[in-house]
């Protein structure tokens, strides 16, 4: 099959979800460039669907070889018209996420990040790609957080996503009732102004990190109920949410592997 009209209703209904930042309506996510497809046979979400212009398939023929899922060629012009970027490099994959539970995230300990009003897809990815990075269990996207399909978070999270057991439009009130129930781990939330300093608390035991937006920081339902956790830094008076949140999980790996 190739597809060179971008009128084609599959087309469109990925290029309104792209651009959108959103799944389409059955629920798939495109994923853009090689790079992304390699990380997304690594991971587990379901490989559905592969568009691929001619040069792409030749270039990156090794990477096509195996993958699962219906390869279909597209015109350059057509693959554009549906992509949200101008870098596709000739490869737009529809990717089905996995379906994680809140059993999914435990561990031993357990170690959540939870994000909490985070809008920018650049600092969501990244904060999931840490994530990973420094051994969290899971990640929560609470209500009001970009969603996973952008396609930016899933460029910054340079594939994380695709492995880490995450969990989003969750309510506050679900989280924290998680947190103290069932995975029995104190909350903690960034703050700059919090009471808590990051080198003067024990993570060895598990931990949820809850990081909030840079203009609006941690919700109020949550701060009440976490215990404001700071950076002390030198002559800046706050860190990037997603460099924060990354000096934090390095310092709760770091105790918890002295475990």
């Amino acid at each position: 099959m190739r597809l060179t009209s971008t009128r084609n209703p599959l087309l469109q209904r990925v290029r309104r979800a792209a651009r959108a930042g959103q799944p389409t309506e059955d629920g798939l996510v495109a994923a853009e460039g090689p790079h992304l497809l390699e990380e997304a046979r690594r991971g587990s979400w379901e490989i559905v669907q592969i568009f691929v212009t001619a040069e792409a398939a030749e270039r990156h023929r090794e990477l096509l070889r195996g993958v699962n899922g219906d390869v279909a060629e597209i015109a350059p012009h057509a693959l554009a018209s549906m992509a949200a970027t101008e870098t596709t490099q000739g490869i737009v994959a529809l990717l089905r996420p996995r379906t994680w539970s809140w059993q999914d995230m435990a561990g031993n300990p357990p170690a959540l990040v939870v994000l909490d009003g985070i809008q920018d897809p650049g600092n969501a990815g990244a904060i999931v790609r840490s994530a990973e990075a420094f051994g969290a269990t899971g990640i929560v996207f609470l209500a009001g957080c970009v969603r996973v399909a952008n396609g930016k978070l899933l460029r910054a999270s340079a594939g994380s996503i695709f492995r880490i057991p995450f969990l989003e439009g969750v309510a506050a009130a679900d989280f924290l009732t998680q947190a103290s129930e069932v995975f029995r781990v104190p909350v903690y939330a960034l703050d700059a102004s919090g009471e808590n300093t990051v080198t003067g608390m024990d993570f060895s035991e598990g931990c949820a990190l809850v990081v909030g937006s840079e203009g609006a920081g941690v919700s109020p339902a949550i701060r009440r109920r976490a215990a404001g956790l700071t950076i002390p830094t030198c002559k800046v008076e706050s860190l990037n949410a997603a460099v924060a949140a990354s000096i934090v999980l390095f310092e709760a790996a770091r105790q918890r592997s002295s475990r």
